[in-house]
């Protein structure tokens, strides 16, 4: 049994206040001036049908709920945020899956449809990756974190942390503010790993943990004298990993607390080779750099009160 933070509650309660200007600034790029196509269609009343075209985890609701809204619409959905989109073929072609219904005038329909679209694909694509790495893992023995990293889109991150939690990863830190990472230019910058550390627990006392990267079993226990509370090794090979671990959990126990993470080049192909009882948390990018995108479509209804139409 995989524990999610949305068995918890929603997770639209996470967003920060004024979140819902990024979805405003995304709408304003993709219409910033006439919108011909919505001149055409006009204002009348239409209904349309939101469809799953690919296997993955739903993800990004309150983001889709808030385009339609901003554009004059509302949805229904008939799943909830992070259910498995299931798709059969059928003998007419490709399989889909009906996920909601959206109602609003046909010029916000279609002015609400690619941004929607588009932000839910890649938040699903996340979801999707992160679930499916957490499950492999989970199935090979691992009971540590799985843990996205900073490398996110610029104006776009607060969508992929979301799909990350979804899908049941670990946000990790979500900004330079959230806690302090000591990588190697930090260290070479200040002089030293006591100093960095020094410095950092000095400026953000007792609420900000303090992560510092290393190169070697030597850095390593520099760090945990220093009162780091996270320890990141980075690219360790997978028998380095499981060494070094199991060295500093034997060395430090009942010492120092502090938690290993293990971190660089880790994907779905190669993860499992690092699982040790040692190892606290395994860190990757590769659940949200690249990911393939979940495939959605939206489709307006031959008529008003119609059912959704078959083809796509």
């Amino acid at each position: 049994m995989i524990d999610l933070a949305l068995d918890h509650g929603s997770l639209e309660h996470l967003l920060p206040a004024g979140w819902q200007t990024q979805v405003t600034a995304w709408l304003d790029e993709d219409t910033p001036s006439f919108d011909v196509g919505g001149f055409v269609v006009g204002s009348t009343p239409r209904t349309a049908t939101l469809w799953g075209k690919s296997p993955g985890i739903l993800a990004g609701i309150p983001f889709v709920n808030e385009v339609f809204s901003q554009c004059g619409c509302t949805i229904e959905w008939h799943v909830r945020e992070g259910s498995h989109i299931e798709v059969h073929q059928s003998s007419s072609g490709k399989g889909k899956m009906a996920l909601a219904t959206v109602r609003g005038p046909a010029r916000g329909l279609l002015q609400g449809e690619r941004v929607a679209l588009n932000v839910l694909a890649r938040c699903s694509g996340v979801a999707s990756m992160s679930r499916g790495l957490l499950v492999n893992l989970r199935s090979a023995g691992f009971k540590g974190v799985l843990a996205g990293t900073r490398k996110t889109t610029p104006g776009f991150r607060l969508v992929e942390k979301y799909g990350m939690l979804v899908g049941g990863a670990d946000t990790h830190r979500m900004d330079l503010s959230t806690m302090t990472m000591l990588k190697d230019n930090h260290i070479w910058s200040r002089g030293s790993i006591p100093q960095a550390v020094k410095a950092a627990k000095a400026a953000g006392g007792f609420s900000l943990k303090v992560e510092v990267e290393v190169q070697s079993e030597a850095e390593a226990d520099e760090a945990i004298e220093a009162g780091a509370d996270v320890v990141m090794l980075d690219n360790f090979t997978s028998e380095g990993v499981k060494q070094v671990a199991k060295s500093l959990k034997t060395k430090w126990a009942g010492k120092r607390h502090f938690l290993l993470e293990v971190s660089g080049g880790l994907t779905v192909d190669n993860a499992e080779l690092y699982i040790c009882n040692d190892v606290d948390i395994l860190s990757t990018s590769s659940i949200h750099q690249g990911v393939r995108h979940v495939d959605f479509s939206l489709k307006v209804n031959a008529e008003k009160g119609e059912g959704p139409v078959v083809s796509s």
